[in-house]
């Protein structure tokens, strides 16, 4: 009974997603909540062409089943990355100043997945995962549409979530207390694309009682054991850049106050080594090493079957992945925000070569889901991928993204993040 329930529940999921153009956005509702939360600058905002960009008009329907299945999965994982023989292997690959934990786990960890036929599958690892603060806002700002059974999938008390994530990283380092300021980082930041939600974490934050700054690493100095931003004391980082290890010579300040232990940041380069080095992956989908190292056969089959199976890129295999090549995704081992991806059946024979000349991953091809959409009245199926905010294993937020292509992409027409709306009996 258990099963024909999950396959009604899909069944009913699929159907929506691939029939339902109910425009659930409400623009309007979405301009009015920055509004409230930024005040005069969410002028500037509104007016730049990324903004509307940022959000596709519809939702995207998943079973909870799927949901509960994609939390099973990051739990395991976090299980597996805890083990001491782990932990051995992927530092081995590490830079050095990814060595040094003195204890938080990284904030806003996020989990990628496609919505197979055959379950969800994690297709990738990110520590600094981007969108949360804007798809918070996005959930509240959505209009009821032909299915009256649904529920968005995200924190009751989002601000409050958010809190305890930086204060509970705070006293992983430190002991007690909480960070009076903390430094939101990026390079360039009011040039990111996702600036405006650098916003709405610092407005959060302030809203709970600690001061938060935006600042790019030219903006920080450490000076006689502080580290200072714009003149002011510096306690704890959220870390924005894609500099994983603080290796650039213009992140030296940021570097060395981590590794002398006078700031908190997260995530930091421990945490992005423990978890999304794309290296990592070969190794998570192992299921006999996992079980090995005295991971539960259980959670082993899980990630197994979870996680398509991944490949470093070699000379040794190099002939049966061009031969093969339909069947799997090249990926850079440290890359970001789709940089350098390739799907196998668009590869050419020079950029393979180059791919051999790189650190590279090759990861089995697993078709995202789709969702229609209305695009200057034409229907449109664009590509589906959910997203799982978590902090510590705990589920905070799901969100989607749609888009158009190889990769995720914030250049599609009607694409964007999208709530992810539960089905409910």
């Amino acid at each position: 009974m258990h099963k024909t329930g999950d396959f009604s529940e899909k069944t009913e999921a699929e159907k929506l997603n691939q029939h339902c153009a109910c425009v659930t956005l409400d623009r309007r509702a979405i301009t009015r909540a920055l509004a409230d939360q930024l005040g005069d600058d969410a002028y500037e905002i509104q007016t730049n062409p990324n903004w509307r960009q940022l959000f596709s008009n519809v939702a995207v329907f998943v079973p909870p089943r799927d949901l509960e299945q994609m939390g099973a999965i990051v739990q395991a994982l976090e299980e597996a990355a805890a083990l001491p023989a782990y932990q051995r292997r992927v530092l081995s690959w590490a830079p050095q100043s990814a060595q040094f934990n003195p204890g938080p786990v990284g904030a806003f960890m996020g989990y990628d997945f496609h919505l197979s036929k055959e379950g969800p599958r994690l297709i990738e690892i990110n520590t600094n995962a981007g969108g949360a603060f804007l798809n918070a806002m996005l959930a509240q700002a959505q209009l009821q549409c032909c299915n009256d059974f649904t529920r968005a999938a995200g924190a009751n008390d989002f601000d409050a979530a958010v809190t305890a994530q930086f204060e509970s990283e705070w006293r992983a380092q430190r002991g007690s207390g909480r960070p009076e300021r903390i430094a939101i980082v990026d390079d360039q930041p009011s040039g990111q694309y996702l600036y405006p939600e650098f916003r709405l974490a610092q407005q959060s934050l302030r809203r709970n009682g600690i001061d938060a700054l935006i600042l790019s690493p030219a903006d920080l100095r450490y000076d006689s054991g502080t580290l200072y931003g714009s003149g002011k004391r510096i306690e704890l980082v959220y870390n924005r850049l894609v500099d994983f290890g603080l290796e650039d010579p213009e992140h030296t300040a940021l570097r060395c106050a981590w590794l002398d232990g006078r700031v908190v940041i997260t995530p930091n380069p421990h945490a992005h080594a423990l978890f999304a080095d794309k290296r990592n992956l070969a190794v998570l989908s192992d299921h006999e090493t996992l079980s090995a190292w005295g991971l539960s056969p259980e959670k082993a089959e899980l990630l197994h079957s979870g996680i398509p199976r991944t490949v470093k890129v070699t000379a040794d295999n190099a002939d049966a992945l061009w031969q093969q090549r339909r069947e799997w995704f090249f990926k850079p081992v440290a890359g970001y925000g789709s940089k350098g991806v390739y799907r196998g059946s668009k590869l050419t024979k020079n950029t393979f070569n180059r791919i051999l000349e790189s650190d590279y991953i090759a990861q089995a091809y697993i078709p995202p889901s789709e969702r229609l959409v209305l695009v200057d009245g034409e229907r449109e199926m664009l590509k589906v991928d959910v997203r799982l905010y978590t902090y510590r294993g705990d589920f905070l937020m799901a969100a989607a993204r749609l888009y158009r292509g190889q990769a995720t992409n914030f250049r599609t027409l009607g694409g964007g993040f999208a709530p992810v709306l539960l089905m409910v009996d």
